[in-house]
C-alpha cells in the first residue's frame, strides 16, 4: 500500500532537512493572529486576574501544533492560564514527569493513562486531545522502507518493528492488526525507536518496520517506503490518539484549574480550526519543517470530547492480548 504518493515525494527533501530537529526545544517568536475577541464574562476576569502558571508535557510531533499555536496566540492567557511546554518523548517518560510534578498536566496516549491505574499511580485523562480517522489516510501507520517485501499486516509477523513506547497503544494495536490478518504477532520483535530516530534506523536496516505519526510517515513514504497498515483503524477506527492527563490530586485539589485547562483547550482547538495558517507556522517554528511541508502535513480531529467506548475497547484489547490482566475501571481513570 502506498500513501499519498505524489504529496510525500514533493515534500520528502523538505522534510528532510527539517525533521533532524524535531526534538528541539528552541523558542521562537512568530508572528500569530490576533486572538478572537472575548466577550465571556468569566474569561473577561480570568484575563484580569494574575495567570496561573502551568505547564504541559507534550511530544514534539505534529498533533501538537495546536498547542503550540494557541500558547503563542494568547488563547491560554485569555483562559487564566501562563502556559510553558515541556517536550517529551513518550510514555516513558511522560508518566513519570507527570507523577513527580515536573509537569502540571500532559498530553499522551491514553494507554498510558490506563496502565497507569492499574499500577496505582495517580492518574487521571481530563479531556480528549486529538483523535485518529476511522477511515481514509490516518495520521499515524506502520511504514516500511523502499524495496521492502512487507505488504500487507501479516507480514510483520517475525520481523524488527519500531515503537516510540514498548508495551503501549502502537504494538498492542499492531498486535491486533497482524493477528486479524492472519499474522502471528507473537513472533513480532518491537524495539523502542523515537519517532524522529525511525527513518535512519530504517535505512540503517536496523528495523523493518516503525510506527510513526506525522510528519515522519510522509517523510518515509516520499523517500520510497509504503504503508503497511494504519494499526489504529485496523481494530479502533477512530481511537483517541492523544488525551489530556493531570495527576488526581490536582483533581481532587484543584478542580477550578482542572476546569480552566479544559475551557482553554476547548477554546484552543476552536481557535486552531478557525486559524490553520498559524498552526501550520507552529509546525515550521517548533519542528523546524519548511513551509512548504508544513501546509500539506495531515493533522488528526482535535477536540476535547472523549469517546469512553473506544477507550473502554482500547482496554479490553489489552487484556485480550496479553498487556493487562485485567481492564481497569474507567471511572478510576476519566475525571469528569
Amino acid at each position: 500500500m502506498t500513501r499519498r504518493p505524489a504529496f510525500a515525494v514533493a515534500l520528502v527533501a523538505a522534510l528532510s532537512l527539517g525533521v533532524a530537529a524535531c526534538s528541539s526545544d528552541a523558542e521562537t517568536e512568530p508572528d500569530a493572529p490576533d486572538t478572537p475577541d472575548t466577550t465571556e464574562t468569566d474569561a473577561a476576569d480570568q484575563a484580569d486576574a494574575d495567570p496561573v502558571a502551568i505547564t504541559i508535557g507534550a511530544l514534539s510531533i505534529s498533533e501538537t501544533a495546536p498547542l503550540w499555536a494557541a500558547v503563542d496566540a494568547g488563547v491560554f492567557a485569555e483562559h487564566g492560564l501562563d502556559v510553558t511546554v515541556q517536550p517529551i518523548q513518550g510514555g516513558a517518560q511522560a508518566m513519570p514527569a507527570l507523577v513527580n510534578g515536573d509537569v502540571d498536566f500532559s498530553v499522551g496516549q491514553p494507554f498510558g493513562a490506563l496502565r497507569a491505574s492499574l499500577q496505582g499511580l495517580d492518574v487521571k485523562i481530563i479531556a480528549n486531545y486529538a483523535s485518529s480517522y476511522a477511515e481514509g489516510d490516518d495520521i499515524n501507520a506502520v511504514v516500511a522502507p523502499a524495496g521492502s517485501d512487507i505488504a500487507s499486516p501479516a507480514d510483520l509477523a517475525g520481523k524488527r518493528v519500531a515503537v516510540n513506547s514498548l508495551g503501549a497503544a502502537g504494538d498492542l494495536t499492531i498486535s491486533a492488526a497482524v493477528e486479524a490478518d492472519g499474522g502471528d504477532p507473537s513472533t513480532i520483535e518491537f524495539v523502542e525507536v523515537a519517532f524522529p530516530d525511525a527513518k535512519a534506523q530504517l535505512e540503517a536496516g536496523n528495523i523493518d518496520a516503525a510506527w510513526v505519526p506525522e510528519p515522519f510517515v510522509s517523510m518515509i513514504v516520499g523517500a520510497g517506503g509504503s504503508v503497511v497498515v494504519y494499526p489504529y483503524q485496523a481494530v479502533l477506527p477512530g481511537l483517541p490518539t492523544l488525551v489530556i492527563q493531570a495527576t488526581g490530586s490536582t483533581v481532587a485539589d484543584d478542580p477550578e484549574l482542572v476546569a480552566k485547562v479544559r475551557e482553554a483547550f476547548a477554546a484552543a482547538f476552536a481557535w486552531a480550526a478557525e486559524n490553520d495558517d498559524a498552526v501550520r507556522q507552529a509546525l515550521v517554528d517548533n519542528l523546524n519543517l519548511p513551509a512548504e511541508a508544513a501546509a500539506g502535513l495531515p493533522l488528526p480531529t482535535f477536540t476535547t470530547d472523549l469517546d469512553r467506548d473506544l477507550i473502554q475497547g482500547l482496554a479490553d484489547l489489552a487484556v485480550e492480548h496479553g498487556y493487562f490482566d485485567s481492564a481497569p475501571d474507567l471511572a478510576q481513570v476519566i475525571a469528569e
